[in-house]
């Protein structure tokens, strides 16, 4: 069980989705988080950085937007489905978008593919999590 899990089943609260897919969405938007910031910040050093431009950009706005992700479905008390579906929807969206982009440089940059690997992760548990929500 991992922390996030035993954070959640702690909550006093009844759960509004099911913790096992939550806990799960919650640990891997975290992991895409840090891998979508250690993405770019590589991207930065590599030589061809003027053609990373993009690629630095969606791994940056989403690892802020796994971040923000994993916050709000941490927060159990006065829980607004409108607002859970929301946030996931658009996290699904951008690590997506980011995965593709990440593999267009995937084959001569590791890094891009480690991350396109874990973009799409979170990508299937944000899938699961909004297909929990809408019940």
């Amino acid at each position: 069980m991992t922390l996030t899990k035993e954070m959640l089943e702690a909550h006093p609260g009844p759960a509004q989705v099911d913790r096992d897919l939550l806990a799960r969405c919650i640990d891997e938007c975290l992991a895409c988080l840090g891998s979508c910031t250690a993405c770019a910040d590589a991207s930065v050093a590599e030589d061809d950085v003027a053609e990373m431009r993009r690629c630095i950009r969606l791994c940056l706005d989403c690892a802020d937007v796994c971040d923000a992700t994993a916050r709000i479905l941490g927060r159990q008390t006065e829980y607004t489905a409108q607002t859970a579906q929301a946030q996931v929807s658009s996290c699904r969206q951008l690590c997506a978008i980011c995965a593709a982009e990440c593999e267009r440089h995937a084959s001569h940059h590791e890094h891009c593919r480690l991350c396109v690997e874990q973009c799409r992760r979170c990508e299937e548990a944000c899938s699961a999590v909004q297909e929990a929500i809408a019940g």
